[in-house]
């Protein structure tokens, strides 16, 4: 009786994990969670004052189902100053978080069927959203001859006559790793030249170490006519909870994003608008200063990767995430259908350690390690994990 689309569909590995977590806390065993992509901070200062004003203020009432006007605006001024990109505040569309505005932009640009490319390793719910809004996922294997990024040989060997959208997560969840100035242009100017339309999940843009971050819709006004822009204050800011993410759109793609909208959800909480006005506008030297915290956590868990017999660690350029091969570990450990969930489960139940198996992303030689809490405990889960791999050297 119910839809058919249900038997397609992946639960997410993630809140499987969490959920798996949280139960194994509740009976008192201590974890050492490196899975959640969540950032330990609180929101900014400035965003709590603005939101406890906003209740003071009783601004809990409907408002524009786009977002308010003051949020567009603050949006609209971030993409210009910091990414160089520029769009009117009429292109901005806020929504109850990231996963909202991605679902938002597949509904209006896919008819069933249609084909969207997503290159893996990918975020584990892309193939899923593509998938419950009626479209077909592609799924690109990259490697590490292209630091696991997609290339325009990529697009040429999967492009066909059904290709749609291609999904761009840049930085990478969960690699780490940041798109070139060249290596946009390239796949702008294909995507460009066969009415592709990108998908650019820049969730993680605030996070960015060692390089200068790129939005592909800054590169050109033809590139950026078929950008859907995607991010959102979850990471930025920590603001996981409040649900704040947006899209940016040339205005007659915005004006139907804010219809689908307004049918599914009206529009995000007003309390939390206000909390994401106060990030941008009063808060940015807070994220910052939390941006040199990740890089320094980066660099010293990456150290401490580097000492494990066996393992090659690639050093990530942006988001909080390693993303490791455990296929040196492979041959001894017992095999079952995805290796990389028999490793997790074992780290898991043996050694109290949470990690998202590479499946998830997939990837399934691979694990994904989160170095978004506390130092002390991933240092100590590292130890741990040392002894653990090495066992099977």
């Amino acid at each position: 009786m119910l839809s058919n689309r249900l038997k397609n569909i992946t639960p997410s590995y993630t809140i499987g994990i969490s959920k798996r977590v949280a139960e194994m806390k509740a009976d008192g065993i201590r974890i050492i969670d490196m899975s959640i992509g969540e950032p330990a901070f609180d929101i900014p200062k400035a965003s709590k004052a603005k939101g406890i004003s906003a209740f003071e203020s009783g601004y809990t009432h409907y408002d524009l189902v786009p977002g308010l006007l003051p949020l567009r605006k603050a949006i609209a001024e971030k993409l210009a100053n910091e990414n160089g990109v520029h769009y009117d505040a009429s292109e901005i569309v806020v929504s109850s978080g990231a996963k909202q505005a991605i679902t938002n932009a597949l509904l209006a640009a896919l008819n069933p069927g249609d084909e969207v490319i997503i290159p893996a390793p990918y975020w584990t719910s892309y193939p899923e959203m593509v998938k419950l809004c009626g479209g077909a996922p592609v799924i690109v294997q990259t490697d590490a001859s292209s630091d696991y990024k997609i290339t325009e040989a990529h697009l040429k060997a999967h492009f066909t006559s059904k290709t749609k959208m291609l999904i761009l997560n840049n930085p990478s969840n969960p690699t780490g790793n940041i798109y070139t100035r060249d290596e946009l242009l390239s796949i702008a100017d294909f995507c460009v030249q066969n009415r592709i339309w990108i998908l650019s999940d820049e969730i993680y843009e605030s996070l960015v170490y060692d390089t200068k971050f790129v939005s592909v819709a800054s590169l050109s006004e033809q590139a950026k006519s078929i950008v859907f822009l995607v991010n959102g204050l979850s990471k930025s800011a920590a603001m996981t909870g409040l649900r704040i993410g947006y899209t940016a759109a040339p205005a007659p793609v915005a004006k139907y994003l804010s219809v689908i909208q307004g049918h599914l959800v009206s529009h995000p909480s007003t309390v939390s608008q206000w909390a994401a006005v106060g990030a941008l506008t009063e808060g940015q030297d807070e994220m910052k200063e939390r941006r040199d915290v990740y890089k320094k956590r980066r660099d010293i868990i990456y150290d401490k990767l580097c000492t494990i017999k066996g393992l090659s660690v690639q050093k990530p350029e942006g988001a909080f995430y390693f993303f490791l091969d455990m296929s040196p570990y492979k041959q001894k450990f017992p095999f079952s259908e995805h290796y990389s969930v028999e490793l997790c489960d074992t780290l898991l139940n043996q050694e109290h350690i949470a990690a998202v198996p590479g499946i998830a992303f997939g990837k399934d030689d691979f694990i994904r390690l989160s170095y978004a809490g506390d130092l002390n405990d991933m240092l100590e889960g590292l130890d741990i994990l040392k002894v653990f791999l090495e066992k099977y050297l």
